[in-house]
């Protein structure tokens, strides 16, 4: 069987299937269930530390939000089971607009 014969004869491997072909399965991530509807602009957990910095600016945002009603740092810290420290860090880069954030 020559080259050309057994192109033809063969099935098409699924990696040179056209977009529309390929038996792509969204399946999402822990942070959003569908990769064609999240909200990011890119992925997230293929950036350096992106994963690890969007969920620590979301806790440092809830933290905020616990300051707001009233609660002390110490409280904080408890509830989050985080150190002092870790409060005082999170509710400062809160404070100055998280410049380093996603």
């Amino acid at each position: 069987m020559t080259e050309s014969e057994r192109l033809v004869t063969e099935p098409q491997s699924i990696w040179d299937l056209l977009p529309e072909d390929f038996p792509y399965e969204d399946e999402g991530c822990e942070l959003w269930p569908h990769c064609l509807t999240c909200p990011f602009p890119y992925c997230i957990k293929e950036a350096p530390w992106g994963k690890e910095k969007f969920l620590k600016t979301q806790r440092a945002k809830r933290m905020m939000a616990l300051k707001k009603e009233g609660k002390s740092n110490d409280e904080i810290a408890r509830i989050f089971q985080v150190s002092v420290r870790t409060v005082q860090r999170g509710l400062k880069a809160v404070e100055t607009g998280m410049s380093n954030s996603p």
